[in-house]
């Protein structure tokens, strides 16, 4: 049996990606964040969040599947550290990270907060 396979780059797969298509429900929600990224240090705030991801409000700049590490302060005050992947980018508006792997320690506090 010959099986053939389809190559999807990473950025055809998430323009494919809509609202609908998502795996886990979004909350909006506006929370502080700090990241880091190749233009530097940056503060802002979510505009939704879910187990799988979030949108920045942000008029930084970063770069399509550019890796960046996260931290969201919870409404408790506790910082929650997490690596994403950037997956959408619009200038002066903001972006679309999709979560790498989650810490069980993370994958709890977005469930309590999603709740």
């Amino acid at each position: 049996m010959i099986q053939r396979f389809t190559t999807v780059t990473f950025q055809e797969l998430l323009t494919n990606m809509t609202d609908d298509r998502r795996s886990h429900n979004r909350i909006s929600i506006r929370l502080p964040v700090k990241w880091d990224a190749m233009s530097g240090s940056h503060e802002a705030r979510t505009d939704d969040i879910s187990l799988s991801g979030c949108f920045i409000d942000t008029a930084a700049r970063v770069e399509l599947e550019e890796v960046v590490e996260l931290e969201v302060q919870l409404p408790s005050g506790d910082w929650l550290p997490i690596s994403g992947t950037v997956a959408s980018y619009q200038p002066s508006i903001g972006f679309g990270l999709v979560f790498s792997s989650l810490t069980k320690e993370a994958e709890d506090a977005l469930t309590n907060l999603l709740r």
